[in-house]
């Protein structure tokens, strides 16, 4: 009997992803430091569990003893942290409101971009704020690996397009405009910086917080 086809969810890989096939997955992960993946039995398991934590769909055994409980969930280790990075959020005064994004260095907390826009959502920061890293290292001929708390920032940037439902009016207009040039960025250029999800459960506030929690 054939043995039952298998669906492999990249969390932290070159291109994170659910894969079909473990050969495609193993690219994404081979000479990855901290690479992160798990199989699963079905398309649709896969879809849902890429679209939550890591941490949530491994486990790890106590040492064996009498009446050990069962099975604890095991979180990221602040070890597999790549410091050699760039770690980039947003913060928003209202939902819309003023909006600021900033990259800032991974390990050192230095501030390397700001940008701050009168009018604007936490979604759209947060998507600039990888994109503007992206064009960056692009200019400088770098890889380095960027990292963000914000999987839905994620998923726009992969596939292209900020679906933000902003109002386009006179005061967000150039917003929109910046926003058009980024997503005609995405589709006119390659890149090999891996865009790392931050996993703030188990390493704390990401380095580019705003601090307004």
């Amino acid at each position: 009997m054939a043995d039952k086809k298998k669906y492999y969810v990249v969390w932290q890989g070159v291109n994170p992803g659910v894969y079909d096939s473990w050969d495609k997955a193993k690219q994404q992960i081979n000479g990855y430091p901290a690479a992160k993946y798990k199989s699963f039995g079905s398309k649709a398991e896969a879809e849902a569990a890429y679209g939550g934590n890591y941490a949530q769909h491994i486990q790890f055994k106590s040492p064996s003893r009498p009446g050990a409980g069962a099975p604890k969930t095991a979180k990221p280790s602040s070890a597999s942290i790549i410091w050699d990075s760039i770690c980039v959020d947003a913060a928003c005064s209202g939902n819309p409101g003023v909006m600021e994004y900033q990259g800032v260095d991974s390990k050192t907390r230095t501030q390397i971009f700001h940008q701050k826009h009168p009018l604007g959502t936490n979604n759209i920061g947060e998507f600039l704020g990888i994109v503007h890293a992206l064009a960056m290292f692009h200019r400088e001929g770098k890889d380095t690996p960027i990292y963000t708390d914000s999987r839905n920032a994620m998923l726009w940037v992969k596939k292209k397009e900020c679906k933000t439902k902003l109002v386009r009016n006179a005061k967000t207009e150039n917003l929109h405009q910046i926003i058009a040039r980024a997503e005609q960025w995405l589709k006119t250029h390659t890149y090999k910086n891996p865009i790392l999800k931050w996993e703030t459960e188990a390493w704390g506030e990401i380095p580019a917080d705003f601090g307004r929690k």
